[in-house]
């Protein structure tokens, strides 16, 4: 059996400066546009809607399945944190694994990243849907026709809403990082003021009564809301895909990680005590847009559920816009990896941006939204993200033993405590998905591994480089073949 390819963390740094054709990403992201972007990316459809579906399963101690969802990515993202700061480029999680764990499970992480990336942007644009029909209720008492607003499967034709932000977003992108940054960083301050407005209207009729039965459905419960709660979570290892456009990558990358799952976790345990304190778990579950009726039950005015529902029009935008980057970027590390089309890899020299990469992700990604019902694979990208968290936890743990002089600026606490918890936390919430789930998720696996080995291997950049086991710097000041 040939020994894995494996990219030295020194040759991937290297390599990520500029693409083929010279023309390279610029570093305009300082410490704070990295958090704004972060909390951009995280926070969204998992509060704004999700919320109902994890009290419809844990009811009030749904508090206690958002902690043990973060619990799962705190563990994860120290691990982040350090690789993110030892090896600041653009392909995350999927440049870490070629790193530590050779280019095949690489390609599978950056695999199962279009799952997690495509399935959310998609989820979070027909979210977005729901909450414009509500503002537009709001402020004029109409809403969209169900033909214009909803796909097939949902009773309509066409969602014409998740694909309007979806384009707006590839708009944004393609025009360049530091215009994407900024309204990311406008969103973000928009979205956090109408939570804290939300929290404060939440908890001036609070009542204790409404915390009990506080597990209604015992210890399944909560892990069944766990597994809900976290797709609230989804996308802070976005920020890790900022390496090439970070001014500070090794410093500021783990900070950001850091601050935003405090800052997040904070906020969904303060929003869900909110609503179930104010209303109750039973009238939250199941509900959408419940932060809205929330605020309309409690000031008896349909005022301020508009104001939460512009809330959410904003904070889910921003969350469509921060993972469309995160998953061009990755995409334009594999295509110059060769493990997939070039056309990914080229960088505009007028935008500094993968423009023809940025589109295709648009068109892809708009499709699902617009036409399909998402809630049979959510589980799937649940399970494949756990997945691409376990092996950065394992990651780290190989370049620990392989690399022990890599330059890293943050270094997991509690090591190898942190990154073994990581791992267990995950592998608890895959199997908690269920086994139809476990089932689609080997089948969708055994189709990536046919995508690389008929395209990926034939085509990587290493590829007659070397026979095999790890290319090093030194190694490769020969150019690369590709095949």
């Amino acid at each position: 059996m040939p020994a894995p390819r494996i990219k030295s963390p020194r040759l991937l740094v290297a390599e990520s400066g500029a693409d083929r054709e010279g023309h390279g990403l610029k570093r305009t992201m300082g410490l704070f546009q990295l958090i704004c972007f972060g909390v951009g990316a995280i926070v969204g459809t998992g509060i704004f809607v999700g919320l109902s579906d994890s009290v419809a399963q844990a009811g009030p101690a749904v508090v206690v399945s958002f902690v043990l969802a973060a619990l799962t990515c705190v563990f994860t993202a120290f691990s982040f944190a350090e690789l993110g700061g030892a090896i600041p480029v653009s392909g995350s999680s999927y440049s870490f694994a070629y790193a530590g764990l050779g280019e095949s499970t690489a390609f599978l992480v950056g695999w199962c990243l279009l799952l997690e990336y495509g399935v959310s942007i998609s989820a979070v644009a027909v979210g977005w849907s729901q909450y414009v029909n509500e503002l537009l209720h709001s402020l004029t008492g109409l809403q969209l026709p169900a033909a214009l607003s909803a796909g097939p499967g949902d009773g309509g034709v066409i969602n014409l809403p998740a694909v309007i932000v979806i384009a707006m977003a590839s708009a944004l992108l393609v025009r360049g990082v530091r215009e994407s940054a900024g309204a990311t960083a406008a969103m973000a301050a928009v979205k956090l003021v109408i939570l804290l407005a939300f929290c404060a209207i939440g908890y001036s009729a609070f009542k204790d009564g409404n915390l009990t039965p506080f597990s209604p459905a015992g210890l399944g419960g909560i892990g069944a809301g766990t597994t809900a709660a976290f797709f609230s979570y989804i996308g802070f290892d976005a920020i890790t895909t900022a390496g090439e456009e970070a001014k500070n990558p090794r410093r500021h990358i783990p900070v950001a990680i850091l601050v935003c799952m405090g800052i997040v976790t904070l906020l969904y345990c303060a929003v869900a005590l909110a609503a179930i304190g104010a209303i109750g778990g039973d009238q939250v579950a199941g509900r959408p847009a419940a932060l809205s009726f929330v605020v309309n039950e409690v000031t008896g005015s349909a005022v301020g559920g508009g104001v939460i529902a512009f809330g959410a029009v904003v904070a889910i935008a921003s969350v469509v816009l921060a993972v469309m980057y995160g998953q061009t970027r990755i995409l334009m590390s594999m295509s110059r990896d060769g493990l997939i089309p070039r056309v990914f890899e080229k960088v505009s020299p007028k935008t500094s941006t993968p423009v023809a990469g940025t589109l295709i992700v648009g068109v892809v990604f708009a499709l699902p939204a617009a036409f399909a019902s998402l809630d049979a694979v959510m589980n799937l990208c649940t399970i494949g993200t756990l997945a691409i968290m376990a092996v950065v936890n394992v990651t780290v743990l190989a370049l620990r033993r392989r690399e022990p002089g890599l330059d890293r600026s943050f270094r997991v606490p509690l090591y190898p405590v942190a990154p073994l918890l990581g791992i267990g936390f995950c592998l608890y919430l895959m199997w908690e998905t269920g086994w139809r789930t476990w089932i689609q998720f080997a089948v969708f696996l055994a189709a990536g591994l046919a995508v690389y080995a008929l395209y990926g291997r034939r085509h990587s950049t290493l590829a007659g480089a070397v026979p095999a086991g790890e290319v090093t710097p030194a190694g490769a000041e020969r150019e690369p073949q590709a095949v």
